[in-house]
């Protein structure tokens, strides 16, 4: 949702006609084409990492570069589309989603993938708030929940969709063919864009009032903190000299965004509602549920490859799983918001949440895809209990001329969320990973008869003594890796647990207000 969404006036017809529909259905295939490649790499990510010569940790870039870019333009469409007019601002969004999509496909090294998956979240994130301003422009109020059901359904099933997809096509085609898939896409939006929307002059005065001190603040302290947190732990922290820099740049980043709501007289995102104490509420939860959402769909392909041998595709089914509950239960939401106090909906959506990450903390080195089928399925359930009810929380906590920056703002948090949780998932890696090869080989002492054992009977078995020391090595790394997830997944879980109680600074929601998707 934009600006543009909260403060329109235009008076729509009682009943939509066909050109309206399609411009909504526009809208829900950009907003599925940029929530499915948020996550379409994480199938086919040790694929990927090998082809372009990254290691594990560099190839979380892959994943995050798209969150960060996302994350910047967000809060910025607004002032975009006032700024080129809602048809040619999509036309340019989805002409450069497109080629940055080929970029991508044709990358043969690190530095071109991040160029392209940058330029895909900045273009694709402008896809995702815009979809609701369409819906809220040309449909009418009594059409308007079709249109939210519709984006809902996108909003849900992308990220989730991606890696299947993603993960078909490395199998049977080509890793590459994941950021292809695009052009076509792309060419049937151009056409129902050029068909079903108007044109609009650009309004170049909005150059001049823009909040520039807020923008090139939130890139630089969005972007730096991101480099901070992925490259830290591998360049040991203050002890390198970039991290400092960028450190240094990320303040002074966030130096000028404050700066910007001090002086600016329309700041690009009015940090101010997070003072409320509802909306503050809502943000925090929506950090975490972010961080859980993109952290899962995460890590579960990287278990099932390292620890499983699953291919792309196989793992890729399995995140699928968690859509299930939320398509069966995605046409009985604007019912259980008008009955359903939204206290008890969202807490029982976080407990929810909470549980099925407790549920993968007891995974073993024989765990296969088969292990996270119940803790994907209460995945989904808990992410429509608690995530849409914090959708509407967020509109209805602020004055209705705020609702299009609440919503910027929104979901804006949800994705850095999940660029915090990936960028520490790979710092939390190396660190656990290394903790507990070090404690299982402290446990293990060479002395040992039932060690000593051990290796001999892999040294028979494998052909000689130093085979079988590589095989005992070999499983200690691996169960060190498993101990590493299972951690992953009680910290997520614990940090759900911890917001919580969040849940009573919520107020129940007015009646009669539409329900809202984004």
């Amino acid at each position: 949702m934009s600006a543009a969404m909260a403060g329109s006036t235009t008076a729509a017809p009682e009943r939509a006609d066909i050109s309206a529909w399609l411009a909504v259905a526009a809208g829900s295939l950009g907003a599925l084409m940029a929530t499915l490649d948020i996550s379409i790499v994480n199938s086919s990510l040790p694929t990927i990492q090998g082809e372009i010569g990254a290691t594990g940790t560099e190839g979380t870039w892959i994943a995050t570069a798209y969150l960060v870019a996302e994350i910047i333009i967000i809060p910025l469409s607004g002032w975009l589309e006032r700024l080129f007019g809602l048809r040619s601002f999509l036309l340019i969004a989805v002409s450069l989603f497109t080629a940055f999509s080929v970029l991508c496909g044709i990358s043969t090294n690190l530095t071109m993938m991040i160029i392209g998956r940058v330029g895909q979240g900045f273009t694709g994130g402008a896809l995702v708030p815009t979809a609701m301003t369409i819906i809220a422009t040309r449909l009418p109020r009594s059409q308007q929940p079709i249109g939210n059901a519709m984006f809902g359904v996108t909003a849900i099933i992308g990220p989730l969709l991606g890696p299947l997809i993603g993960g078909w096509l490395t199998e049977n085609v080509s890793w590459h063919y994941a950021f292809f898939i695009n052009i076509p896409v792309g060419m049937l939006l151009i056409a129902l864009l050029l068909t079903t929307m108007a044109h609009r002059r650009p309004d170049w005065e909005e150059l001049w009032g823009a909040d520039w001190r807020g923008i090139v603040g939130m890139a630089l302290g969005l972007g730096g903190l991101t480099i901070v947190l992925e490259e830290g732990q591998r360049e040991q922290w203050f002890q390198s000299s970039a991290i400092v820099q960028m450190s240094i740049v990320t303040a002074v980043g966030f130096g000028l965004l404050l700066a910007g709501q001090i002086f600016a007289k329309r700041p690009v995102i009015k940090l101010r509602l997070l003072l409320d104490r509802q909306f503050g509420a809502v943000a925090l939860m929506g950090l975490v549920i972010g961080m859980m959402i993109y952290g899962t769909s995460y890590v579960i392909p990287q278990f099932l490859s390292a620890i499983a041998g699953y291919n792309a595709l196989q793992s890729g089914k399995i995140v699928l799983l968690s859509g299930i509950p939320s398509m069966l239960l995605m046409p009985f939401t604007p019912l259980l918001m008008r009955y359903l106090d939204i206290r008890i909906a969202v807490a029982i959506g976080l407990a929810i949440m909470a549980a099925s990450c407790m549920v993968d903390t007891v995974l073993t080195s024989q765990s296969v895809g088969h292990d996270f089928v119940e803790s994907q399925l209460l995945r989904g359930v808990g992410v429509i209990m608690g995530f849409l009810f914090l959708n509407q929380a967020a509109i209805a906590s602020v004055p209705a001329r705020d609702a299009g920056d609440a919503a910027g703002l929104f979901n804006a948090v949800r994705n850095l969320g999940g660029s915090l949780a990936l960028a520490g998932i790979a710092t939390i890696q190396d660190q656990r990973n290394w903790f507990h090869s070090r404690r299982l080989e402290e446990a293990m002492s060479a002395n040992s008869d039932a060690v000593q054992a051990y290796v001999a009977s892999l040294s028979q078995s494998l052909g000689g003594q130093e085979a079988g020391l590589r095989s005992l090595a070999g499983t200690i790394q691996r169960e060190a890796l498993v101990m590493t997830f299972n951690d992953i997944f009680w910290m997520l879980g614990v940090g759900i647990i911890a917001v919580i109680p969040l849940v009573l600074f919520l107020r129940p929601l007015p009646h009669g207000r539409p329900v809202v998707m984004h």
